[in-house]
């Protein structure tokens, strides 16, 4: 490969995710390439992307070395794949989350590039075994799983097919740490990921606690925006328990995890998040809070990406 090819990055899916995707690697100063099998939806993108980085520009928040105008200089659409992946390194797949769309997607990708072009996915819930099974050459294969919104939440989870050869981990890691992402490795897939096991698990019990009155819709997001989240923002569970006990975290567990097996034996069973008069109560409790109208939620969605745009240069200043 020349050090062009090495350069070229190509963003399969101009959407949401697809465009996260394509600030985050030019801020990393990489040229990316989208591809939209829509016509005019990657050009459409590149406008909408232009916007995002002037606004970022003008707030300070602006992630890498080069300013907006150049970042933007950086990227180009195509409605043509055979065009859109040429000179490419590395293609990030950000389409539906639809199996038989990604196996089809790679299919295609597949014929069109050469074998150490590296295939990553951005599927949040399909195992890459599956994503992957029609690849033929799946040693080069990987997820790479992002935290909505990518460009303020920098974790990526990237996990492995079987067969994903380490050099394809080790140069996704890099990638991603160049670009000021926050990688993890998966040592093996697994259904869910790491992410959003952890996730479902509180989500879970949340809904439990407020299903069965204990608690209610406000108190329970409550207890993490101010509580464990003020923490877990800087320091993760096994950290937290390993400074929460004189003599760390063996000194912890011996201290507390008699209690906790307790209470995880009181746990009730996965609770039914979509029929009955619960889930109806606990939807609308929430929608007292925050209207589910499209005003509402735009109103709370830039809040909350206000709100992560200053966490996260917090973090960086410390």
């Amino acid at each position: 490969m020349s050090s062009s090819d090495i350069n070229t990055i190509t963003v399969i899916g101009s959407g949401l995710i697809g465009r996260s995707w394509a600030m985050v690697f030019v801020s990393g100063g990489y040229s990316v390439r989208i591809y939209d099998n829509q016509p005019g939806q990657a050009a459409k993108a590149i406008e909408e992307i232009r916007k995002q980085l002037e606004e970022l520009e003008e707030a300070h928040m602006l992630r890498g070395e080069l300013a907006a105008k150049q970042q933007l200089a950086l990227i180009s659409s195509y409605d043509d794949l055979s065009q859109a992946l040429q000179g490419a390194f590395f293609i990030q797949e950000c389409v539906f989350e639809q199996l038989d769309v990604k196996q089809s997607v790679f299919q295609d990708i597949e014929r069109l590039v050469g074998e150490k072009v590296i295939l990553s996915s951005s599927t949040s819930c399909l195992v890459p075994s599956n994503v992957f099974s029609k690849v033929q050459n799946r040693s080069r294969c990987i997820v790479s799983h992002p935290v909505n919104p990518p460009y303020y939440v920098k974790l990526v989870e990237l996990v492995p097919h079987p067969e994903t050869a380490a050099a394809v981990m080790d140069t996704t890691y890099s990638l991603m740490t160049k670009v000021g992402q926050a990688p993890i490795r998966l040592r093996r897939e697994i259904d869910g990921f790491a992410l959003n096991r952890v996730q479902a698990a509180i989500i879970a019990e949340s809904w439990r606690l407020v299903q069965d009155g204990v608690i209610s819709v406000k108190d329970i997001d409550l207890l993490m925006s101010e509580g464990l989240g003020m923490r877990y923002a800087f320091i993760g569970p096994m950290e937290t328990m390993h400074l929460n006990a004189p003599a760390g975290l063996e000194d912890y567990m011996k201290r507390y995890g008699v209690g906790i097996t307790r209470v995880l034996n009181s746990f009730g069973p996965v609770p039914d998040f979509s029929s009955g008069d619960s889930a109806k109560s606990i939807v609308s409790e929430m929608c007292e809070l925050i209207p589910n109208d499209p005003q509402h939620l735009s109103a709370r969605i830039e809040r909350r990406d206000q709100l992560l745009m200053a966490l996260a240069k917090l973090k960086k200043e410390h």
